[in-house]
């Protein structure tokens, strides 16, 4: 039997975690939130004082790391060796710790492998930065989903603001260029639009639009 992979690759900030969750849920696939698994990874580095420079350091490290996701009650939980990391991992330091030491080889082939193990045996939704480059290269639908670096800052600053969580916009943009920058010119697996990729910009698109277009191109793959 053969199972259905969709891959949403884009930016950080450019809403593909809520998209493909969303999406995994209409269509009844299995969410991957490989972002999430990363993080998780950079939570256990900087809770053992690992420089994200540290290339020996990390690549010990990944041999003490096991990161799994599991379902409960329909609610995606990330587990951390054993424990659930979930409030644990959306916080800037984490964000930018997976972001600088996810060049590294060992973090990266670590989790691929889970992943792919995974897509193999479930029809699943995946989002990341290389999912259709790297991680999943022969999916049945490729969707490069992006926004502009302001609106993305903007987007990060609103949901913060209702946190209750201060933050400076301009330097939310600030970050989120410089994560563009590293993500994209990583010597492995950079962040690409996949030549065989659907462009899509959600600037000026609400959620339900964004959601709504790759269904239509979800249903269009399986007629």
């Amino acid at each position: 039997m053969s199972y259905f992979n969709l891959a949403i690759d884009g930016p950080a900030g450019a809403g593909k975690s809520t998209i493909a969750k969303r999406i995994a849920k209409k269509l009844g696939f299995v969410y991957v939130d490989t972002g999430a698994m990363y993080r998780a990874m950079a939570l256990y580095f900087l809770r053992n004082n690992i420089s994200s420079s540290d290339s020996e350091g990390i690549e010990k490290a990944c041999g003490k790391v096991d990161v799994t996701i599991e379902y409960k009650n329909g609610e995606q939980l990330v587990i951390l060796n054993g424990e659930n990391v979930n409030g644990l991992i959306r916080t800037e330091e984490v964000g930018n710790m997976a972001s600088t030491s996810s060049v590294n080889k060992s973090v990266r082939n670590k989790l691929v492998e889970l992943q792919q193990t995974l897509a193999k045996k479930e029809n699943v939704v995946m989002d990341g930065r290389d999912i259709g480059t790297f991680v999943l290269p022969n999916a049945d639908l490729k969707i490069y989903l992006t926004a502009s670096s302001h609106v993305r800052a903007r987007r990060r600053w609103l949901e913060l603001q209702s946190k209750g969580i201060a933050a400076d916009q301009e330097e939310i943009e600030q970050d989120i260029i410089d994560r563009d920058n590293r993500d994209m010119n990583r010597e492995f697996a950079p962040l690409r639009q996949a030549e065989d990729a659907i462009y899509l910009d959600s600037s000026d698109l609400s959620i339900d639009e964004v959601i709504g277009k790759i269904i239509s191109l979800y249903e269009n793959v399986n007629k």
